[in-house]
């Protein structure tokens, strides 16, 4: 299994663990780990894997980019953040 294809599967699994998560704003975890996944959607959509994603049902991408006051918020942009990073070091930008 390619790299892009262990992150996409990655995104899929961390959806289904973390389905609801906008109804148990108590569980900083489960935010984390949404914002993890959409970190990783992020870093494949811009780098042109939109493609590895097709069949999973993303979430906007931008959906929380105005909420950062709140715990969870804070939770889930952080793991959008490493999501995102950790991506990258992975699978490094190709010149």
């Amino acid at each position: 299994m390619s790299v892009i294809e262990q992150l996409a599967s990655l995104v899929e699994r961390l959806y289904k663990e973390t389905a609801g998560y906008i109804d148990n704003p108590a569980d900083a975890q489960i935010w984390y780990n949404r914002g993890y996944a959409n970190g990783v959607a992020r870093f494949l959509s811009d780098r042109g894997y939109k493609q590895a994603l097709q069949k999973i049902p993303l979430d906007d991408l931008n959906i929380h980019s105005k909420e950062q006051i709140m715990a969870w918020h804070k939770a889930y942009h952080h793991g959008f953040e490493m999501g995102a990073r950790e991506s990258s070091e992975v699978l490094p930008a190709v010149s």
